[in-house]
């Protein structure tokens, strides 16, 4: 007789039902490694993430000067204020095409540098090195140089002018046709160095069986990129254009380097991040700066949860 039956009365046998086996549960000591292991994370993040949204959403309803205690209480005016004021739908036009200009210009030139120093060929390493500086570079570094650069009398017209192309010298900083797309190329030169590691992380992922397989079906180079390698490093594109996106909505060192908090708004490279600086530490007025930073963390928090939402929940679903 095996395991797991028993005899009826009337000599038949039938199966008996299967042991339940008890769970475990956590014990004390695997409960205490836990929060040993966990706590300072779970007490940073409260500290530096948690509070000061709690503190600026609190602060955010006083016409606060920023010291003492804030007693003017004002309500919703800051929030209505922010919302009707011109130079933040300013500002928050200018992030919205930060957001766009970034994932179609620097998406596209990433991923053909990936593809290409994906391949075996001489200096790769050096290359990559290259493609890769100025991501770790320091914004004040790289705002401090393009703002000398760039400036009207700068390194750039000058070597224009040297060459005899002084008709394309211009203002590359207070033009407003021209100033955003040279903060466009800023952020192109400083930060698509990040998406090709970014890219070239997830082509090591790829099994090199499938690009011999198609190969031997006939397929072209071409061919397999666009059939093999990009719809599997979809997934991590995916996560780039987040992170993109994040960091475009909020854009503000470079920003207030180049051109400060008084050349942004009329060359027209605000953004939300330099209105809160300039209209609420700069102005004096800390309460409605932290209104501000409220709303620039309620875009911010709406436009992930729409992008966790729409774009990245297959990749959760295949995960799970």
């Amino acid at each position: 007789m095996t395991p797991g039956t028993r005899v009826r009365a009337g000599g038949g046998v039938t199966a008996s039902p299967p042991a339940r086996r008890r769970r475990r549960g956590i014990g004390w000591a695997q409960r205490l490694e836990i929060a040993a292991l966990s706590g300072p994370a779970v007490l940073m993040f409260v500290g530096f993430v948690i509070t000061p949204v709690v503190m600026a959403a609190y602060y955010g309803f006083y016409r606060w000067k920023g010291f003492g205690v804030p007693t003017n209480f004002v309500g919703f005016d800051n929030y209505v204020t922010i919302l009707q004021d011109k130079l933040f739908h300013e500002a928050l036009w200018h992030n919205a095409q930060i957001v766009v200009l970034s994932l179609a210009l620097q998406g596209p030139i990433a991923l053909g540098l990936a593809l290409l120093l994906n391949r075996r060929m001489r200096g790769q390493s050096i290359i990559r090195v290259l493609i890769f500086v100025p991501y770790v570079i320091a914004e004040v570094i790289v705002g401090t140089a393009f703002a000398l650069l760039l400036q009207a009398g700068g390194a750039v017209n000058g070597v224009l002018r040297s060459i005899g192309l002084g008709g394309l010298a211009a203002d590359w900083l207070a033009d407003p046709d021209l100033s955003l797309w040279t903060l466009m190329m800023i952020l192109t030169w400083k930060y698509v160095g990040f998406a090709v590691i970014l890219f070239l992380a997830g082509m090591q992922n790829i099994p090199e069986e499938l690009s011999e397989a198609a190969a031997i079906d006939g397929a072209s180079y071409w061919q397999t990129q666009w059939r093999i390698t990009l719809p599997l490093l979809a997934p991590t594109i995916r996560i780039w254009g987040f992170l993109s996106v994040i960091g475009a909505l909020q854009l503000f060192d470079l920003v207030y380097i180049i051109w400060g908090q008084y050349v942004a708004s009329t060359a027209g490279t605000s953004t939300m991040a330099t209105y809160m600086v300039s209209e609420g530490r700069n102005a004096g007025n800390y309460g409605y700066g932290n209104a501000v930073a409220v709303v620039l963390f309620s875009v911010s928090m709406f436009i992930a949860l729409i992008y966790q939402r729409f774009v990245l929940r297959r990749d959760n679903q295949h995960g799970q």
